[in-house]
């Protein structure tokens, strides 16, 4: 794929926005798709290979942040959130659920572009070198073969992609300051922007997995103006 040919999905509810801001991006050189409901689209998304979508949160039937959650839940391709709420909730409640950008309506179309052209830039070109070996911290063991990871009293929690590779980019440098850039760089192999949200939004899934209490991690830790720091021992787990 490459940024100009890129397939893009657009879910809105909206005919006056959605089929005119399709038409746009095909000028732009993309290929596009629409959908009129989240039905439509998890069909789309079921038959077709799409490279980022634009999804509008308010919508009837299931919403924007429904789907959005479930596209995150399965490794689905990048989100720009459309809402027209002025209350910031919807928003930040999107990127917590995976979205990687938002614009609020009504919007400019050359800044939406821009939006989409700036998420598709930081689309890994290939994927990130996983260690296939299980790996001790604290009380878990982690299989990157396998996307898991195990407590010893038989908690078992499957990783996705994203959530492996960034577990596997703490281990390989425990006790380490790691910047948002940095952990970019190293899980998706992407130039990274100063304010993604990206890298916090995995770090926040990571945690309600391995933390007890993901509001005071123990393992993956906050360096306030610095980034995160993996807090643990790390060893090779016995077969």
């Amino acid at each position: 794929m490459t940024i100009t040919n890129a397939h893009i999905l657009i879910v809105d509810d909206a005919r006056e926005i959605r089929e005119p801001l399709s038409q746009y991006l095909r000028k732009q050189g993309f290929r596009t798709e629409m959908a009129a409901d989240a039905a439509q689209a998890r069909e789309a998304l079921g038959n077709g290979k799409f490279d980022l979508v634009v999804l509008d949160i308010m919508m009837p039937g299931e919403d924007g942040l429904s789907l959005c959650r479930w596209i995150n839940s399965e490794n689905g391709p990048p989100i720009i959130l459309l809402t027209a709420m002025a209350d910031e909730t919807d928003r930040i409640v999107g990127l917590e659920l995976g979205a990687d950008d938002y614009l609020v309506k009504p919007f400019n179309p050359r800044e939406l572009l821009a939006r989409i052209r700036a998420v598709l830039r930081r689309v890994p070109s290939a994927p990130a070198t996983v260690v296939l070996s299980a790996r001790r911290f604290g009380d878990w063991v982690h299989d990157a073969s396998q996307s898991a990871i195990s407590h010893h009293d038989g908690t078992r929690h499957e990783l996705t992609t994203a959530e492996n590779r960034l577990l596997t980019v703490f281990l390989d440098r425990p006790n380490t300051v790691l910047s948002r850039d940095q952990l970019l760089d190293l899980t998706a192999g992407r130039e990274a922007k100063a304010y993604d949200r990206a890298i916090d939004n995995q770090i926040s899934r990571l945690r309600r997995k391995i933390e007890t209490d993901p509001k005071k991690p123990t393992y993956i830790l906050t360096e306030w103006g610095g980034g995160y720091r993996f807090a643990a021992d790390v060893q090779e787990a016995l077969a």
